[in-house]
This record gives structure tokens, sequence and C-alpha cells, in this order.
């Protein structure tokens, strides 16, 4: 599915996976000829209520496009600080609600050592290759978990990077 077709069929598109995979770029796409808000969200402050904060950003209205979201609290929270700040069950009451907007995940990937040269490439540093291969497996349980009960589609940006939308 590229990235036309992802536009057309969702209004809501919540993407995620590693640094270094693509997110700000598919985002920016599905902004600039779709017409999709970006919310980029980087790490939340400690003091905010992590469920509160998506809650509030999924009751916008019109196409949204979440570059990383709530999920990434659930691979980065425990290998990087020890602990999520977010409840599986609140990840799965926010992932539904995503689905609730007409709304997709997708996963990008790609294999670390692609991940590790694309980050060097871009900010001249890089976690070693095997934490984001730790990222990687995070990433991989979430989905796997959350695929059961909502949309995700997996994209290995390997090659090209993220998906088209020519």
């Amino acid at each position: 599915m590229n990235a036309d077709e992802i536009a057309a069929t969702h209004r809501t598109v919540a993407i995620e996976g590693c640094d270094g995979t693509g997110k700000s770029t598919l985002a920016s796409r599905l902004a600039h000829e779709h017409g999709f808000a970006v919310v980029h969200c980087p790490r939340t402050p400690d003091s905010v209520n992590l469920p509160q904060r998506y809650q509030e950003l999924l009751a916008r209205s019109g196409r949204l496009v979440l570059d990383r979201c709530f999920l990434s609290e659930l691979t980065y929270g425990p290998l990087y600080r020890g602990g999520s700040r977010i409840t599986w069950d609140e990840a799965r009451t926010l992932a539904k609600a995503v689905t609730n907007r007409d709304g997709v995940f997708l996963h990008l990937t790609a294999p670390a050592e692609v991940i590790r040269a694309r980050l060097l490439n871009r900010d001249s540093e890089a976690p070693a290759l095997a934490d984001i291969t730790a990222l990687l497996a995070a990433y991989r349980t979430v989905f796997t978990t959350l695929a059961q009960s909502i949309p995700v589609i997996t994209i290995d940006t390997t090659a090209e990077g993220p998906p088209s939308t020519e």
C-alpha cells in the first residue's frame, strides 16, 4: 500500500518505528500532498498525563498524522527509562480511538544496520546496533500484540525509505 492509498482510505494515520525509519518524511508527504495535519510527538514530559494528551489530540477534527505516538512509550520507556508511563490497557484504548477515527497504524521498520547508517548520516551519532536491535524487537512485540485488534501496516523502508506518494 502506498501513501496515496493510505490517504484515500484513512482520516488518521499513526506512524511509528525506530528513529531513522522515515516517519517524519512520510508524515510530511501526507501533509503536503494530502492535506493531513501533522502532530510530531516527541517524548512527553513526565508531568503530562500521556493518555489524556493523546485523547485530546485524537479529538481534533480533520485529517491527522501522528508522527510517533503513544506506542513509542511502550518501546522506548522500558528500554531506556525502566518502564512505560502508559499501560497496555491505556494503549489499547488509545489505539481503538485511532481506529474509531478511521485510522491506521503504520509500523515503519528496517534492519538495524540500515537504521544506524541513516542516523549517523543524519545526526552524526546513533545508538549501538544492540540498542537498535532491542528497539526493533520491542516494536515487533507491540505491533504483533496490537495487530490482533487494530489495523497495522508494516512497511520495510530499507530500499526506498517511506512509501512514495507517486
